[in-house]
């Protein structure tokens, strides 16, 4: 193994890190490039690997939710950020969420400290020309590196812009009117949530609908793509007043018990008509992110409007609302299901970058760009995830899409392929597809992964 040539892995987030470390794990050597902080993006906030910049939380925990399926095909397959996720892991309800800050201080020692990792940080500007490489840089990939990655598909890229919610400290929260409950008490209470009469709604909607936002740095306002799954608060009080109440702000199976029982027809007039949720940032419950308050308005407009919200009026913002490009290739043109690019298959790339959506998605990108470049550097074939699986699925409808109508995609159970006999019963449903994904995970795991090196199958994090 000391004789393999390394491989090149570029970009230091979730999908690089990943990447790197399974490459390092099936015992080749991998030099791993990350530009922070030598030179910084417009969205992360500090030098760690894998810095989590729009939410804490990697989605439900359960394996018949779509990201809990993938969370657990990642665990069954020795992903260190889902395994560092898991061991950092705060209260959420039924979501995966992570004391952020110690995760990403966690990874980038892990990874710095293997033997087989040369850690640098440096900006890539070109692709290299030689060698096995995995191109992990993100949505925010720099200027040089796009414009040479543009060069070398031929081909333009398409954007959107993305948002972060802002942080609020927790001792500022007025907790006689915030209460802990998680939707139709799923779980622990481990949501705070403020909730708003008619009234209050109202003038919070207007306000945010007149706030003043802000510019968007080099480009065109008009021109900008807003992926539906992550609009910017504003943007959904524009599309309607009701449209934060069947999203974000939805008050169905939330109840201040405080208040008495909220499934007690008495206490109708008690439940609210919208509520805010905020979920916890970290293990002490210091930090608090506002679910779903993604945004670009000014800074001193966030404070003011936020501060409408009931519980909120003395809010203490730790971070403000930001938004950014993300930037992704037209993957069906460009990339198979292995994510080898079709033109190259020595370079592969992995995830928001390739039209992945979601911190999950792109941990499992970088877990097979990863494994996929170590058995290339080793002389083996690639390898593709079965289509049953999420994961699987997940990268077969990227590389398979319609390139002309081509968007990023989440991880959803409407791109597995059908079950045998069709279940009327959703979370029966669900459930089938969570099993046959596992069943054929396992299976598969013994037939493709039978060649990696003994002493690293079993290598944790």
């Amino acid at each position: 193994m000391s004789n393999l040539q390394p491989v090149y892995v570029i970009g230091g987030g979730l999908a690089g890190t990943e990447a790197a470390w399974q490459v390092a794990r099936s015992g080749v050597p991998v030099v791993f490039y990350e530009m922070r902080p030598e030179r910084l993006s417009p969205a992360h906030h500090t030098e760690h690997l894998a810095e989590l910049v729009c939410s804490n939380s990697f989605g439900a925990m359960s394996a018949d939710r779509a990201a809990g399926l993938l969370h657990e095909e990642l665990r069954r397959l020795g992903s260190i950020v889902i395994g560092k996720a898991d061991h950092h892991a705060v209260p959420a309800g039924g979501a995966l969420a992570v004391d952020r800050a110690e995760f990403s201080r966690d990874l980038t020692e892990t990874l710095a400290q293997h033997p087989l990792v040369d850690f640098r940080r440096e900006e890539v500007r070109q692709i290299p020309t030689d060698g096995v490489v995995v191109l992990a840089t993100g949505p925010l990939t720099s200027p040089d590196l796009t414009e040479d990655l543009r060069q070398f598909t031929g081909r333009d890229y398409m954007s959107f812009f993305d948002a972060a919610s802002p942080i609020v400290v927790g001792e500022s929260i007025d907790r006689d009117v915030a209460f802990m409950a998680s939707r139709y008490d799923k779980g622990e209470a481990a949501y705070l949530n403020c909730p708003m009469n008619r009234e209050q709604y109202l003038q919070f909607y207007q306000a945010l609908c007149a706030a003043e936002q802000a510019p968007l740095k080099d480009f065109d306002r008009e021109s900008a793509k807003f992926f539906e799954g992550c609009l910017p608060i504003e943007e959904l009080a524009q599309r309607g007043e009701d449209t934060m109440r069947y999203g974000p702000l939805k008050p169905v199976g939330l109840f201040d018990s405080r208040l008495g029982d909220g499934r007690d027809p008495a206490n109708r007039d008690k439940r609210p008509y919208a509520v805010v949720q905020l979920r916890q940032e970290d293990k002490a419950g210091q930090l608090w992110n506002m679910v779903g308050f993604q945004t670009n308005l000014r800074w001193g407009e966030q404070q003011r409007v936020f501060r409408m919200i009931p519980g909120l009026e003395n809010a203490e913002f730790v971070r403000m609302g930001v938004m950014h490009r993300n930037t992704f290739i037209n993957a069906p043109e460009l990339l198979s299901a292995t994510l080898q690019f079709k033109g190259r298959a020595t370079l592969l790339a992995a995830g928001q970058l390739i039209g992945t959506e979601g911190y999950t998605a792109a941990t499992a990108g970088g877990w097979l760009a990863g494994t996929n470049a170590a058995r290339i550097a080793r002389g083996l074939e690639p390898i593709a995830l079965p289509p049953v699986t999420m994961s699987g699925a997940l990268f077969e409808f990227i590389s398979s899409a319609s390139p002309k109508h081509f968007q990023p995609m989440p991880p959803n159970f409407g791109i597995l392929p059908e079950l045998p006999t069709k279940i009327r019963n959703k979370q029966e449903r669900y459930g089938q597809y969570r099993d046959r994904a596992l069943d054929e995970l396992d299976r598969w795991k013994v037939e493709s992964l039978g060649d990696r090196p003994a002493a690293l199958v079993g290598a944790t994090v």
